[in-house]
């Protein structure tokens, strides 16, 4: 009676690998995807890892008390005052930037020589704050060329006084937010078909009218996106109100805090419940724009571009 082969485990053990592969891949799992592996590893040690150790080090404070960080800073004015003088900076910046940006892209795309104006534009951004600050100093100090001009034309008697003041940091926002604003709302205002807004002018719509029902809730949330990348740009405003404000007084901002409490008083614990409080409260401010932005759109979160 012959002998029966065996199937080779060989065999065995390649269908086990393609059932195993097959279950991934319903499961939406294959090679590709586990190419993102080591972005995620990434992304834990360098965000979340850091993220939960300062959570865990903002209820560790000296006193020994679980909540006496958070109660030191909110029963503090000298603590509590910077968040106020952070929006105070922020979010104007962010909304004048806007407003100069959405005409001036609405503009641009209309012309020929766009890469020019383009560079022009988005010149600033490739300065960084310090040379932007450097600059400032030299131009808008009290011995700067701006007041000396003034002083020679006979409009004022004294230098005005525009840096070292809450005026300079938010030129100096103004100026390195601009660029990163305007790209942001060009490539929202390019991305609308040119179509739709010939129809509304054959129909007869007028340019307001054109703007008011056809571009503006095209680009509502697109700028909607563009408010929030701008003001958590804007509100890390460390370097500006070093350089060209006044860290001690009107420019002490909560990032100013928060580098106070780590490396003068070596206070870790707290220097990480006021890096905590500033990621809450502009995590506040962008949940209440993308609020107002659902409740004016509903769709992709770029919105719908033409």
């Amino acid at each position: 009676m012959p002998r029966r082969r065996s199937a080779p485990r060989a065999g065995l053990s390649g269908d086990a690998a393609v059932t195993v592969r097959g279950r991934l891949a319903a499961r939406g799992i294959d090679g590709v995807t586990l190419l993102v592996l080591p972005a995620v590893a990434l992304l834990v040690l360098l965000f979340v890892y850091p993220f939960l150790y300062g959570l865990f080090l903002s209820f560790r404070p000296k006193d020994g008390s679980l909540l006496g960080n958070y109660a030191r800073f909110f029963g503090d004015p000298f603590f509590r005052d910077t968040v106020w003088v952070t929006m105070r900076l922020a979010l104007p910046v962010t909304l004048l930037n806007l407003l100069l940006a959405l005409p001036i892209a609405l503009r641009v795309r209309h012309l020929r020589r766009q890469r020019l104006l383009i560079t022009v534009l988005v010149l600033p951004i490739t300065l960084g704050t310090v040379l932007v600050s450097e600059g400032m100093l030299n131009y808008f100090g009290p011995q700067g060329w701006f007041s000396r001009t003034l002083m020679l034309l006979g409009l004022i008697g004294a230098p005005v006084k525009l840096v070292q003041s809450y005026t300079g940091v938010f030129l100096s926002l103004l100026i390195t937010g601009f660029p990163f604003t305007f790209l942001l709302t060009l490539s929202y205002v390019t991305g609308i078909d040119p179509a739709l807004e010939q129809a509304g002018a054959t129909l007869g719509a007028g340019p307001s009218r054109r703007f008011r029902h056809v571009l503006l809730p095209l680009l509502l949330p697109g700028l909607a996106i563009t408010f929030c990348l701008s003001f958590v740009q804007a509100y890390s405003v460390l370097p500006s109100a070093v350089l060209v404000g006044d860290p001690s007084r009107t420019t002490r901002v909560i990032s100013i805090a928060a580098y106070q409490a780590a490396f003068e008083e070596y206070d870790y614990a707290m220097a990480s419940t006021v890096a905590l409080i500033m990621g809450a409260t502009q995590l506040a401010v962008v949940g209440m724009a993308l609020g107002l932005r659902g409740l004016l759109y509903r769709g992709p979160a770029g919105g719908a571009k033409g």
